[in-house]
């Protein structure tokens, strides 16, 4: 027989990897999913959708004090206050929209806001017909339904004067 060229050396290992890394793949764990039938577990602190949240007595816990709009660094949020119908608070949101074509979902808002007034769930599915569908109005965002995954973390010694 003839000499291996140093080609034919080279060819029959990586052929042999090659091959074993699709059985690998064959018979390995499947990762793929088939979706939208198959939806994944979302993790606690996942950033999807924001909800705003309603005191016991199902209003809005916003006081509109503009503490989560200052802190989004993507600027999406837009508050209009107006005076609270309401002894227990000055203030309270007559405009409360948030740009979701403008979202990063970082959480800050969550984190800024001290009435615990917004969460976010674990929706993902954000698809719209058109632009002016990804602007969700303060309606909206009390009506979210979904599981909270992320709520403001608890602040130590808050109440302490």
């Amino acid at each position: 027989g003839h000499e291996m060229t140093l080609m034919e050396r080279m060819y029959l290992p990586a052929i042999t990897k090659g091959l074993s890394l699709t059985f690998k793949h064959l018979l390995g764990k499947k990762i793929t999913m088939q979706y939208p039938e198959e939806t994944w577990e979302k993790p606690e602190g996942y950033r999807g959708l924001h909800k705003l949240t309603k005191d016991d007595q199902d209003r809005p816990k916003c006081v509109a004090c503009y503490m989560c709009s200052t802190a989004c660094p993507a600027e999406c949020i837009t508050i209009e206050a107006g005076d609270a119908p309401w002894q227990d608070r000055e203030k309270y949101p007559v405009r409360f929209e948030i740009d979701m074509l403008r979202c990063i979902f970082c959480g800050m808002c969550v984190e800024a806001c001290p009435e615990d007034a917004i969460v976010m769930t674990e929706r993902s599915e954000l698809a719209a017909e058109n632009r002016g569908d990804l602007i969700y109005t303060k309606e909206m965002l009390l009506e979210v339904e979904d599981r909270v995954t992320l709520t403001p973390p608890r602040k130590p010694f808050a109440n302490v004067h």
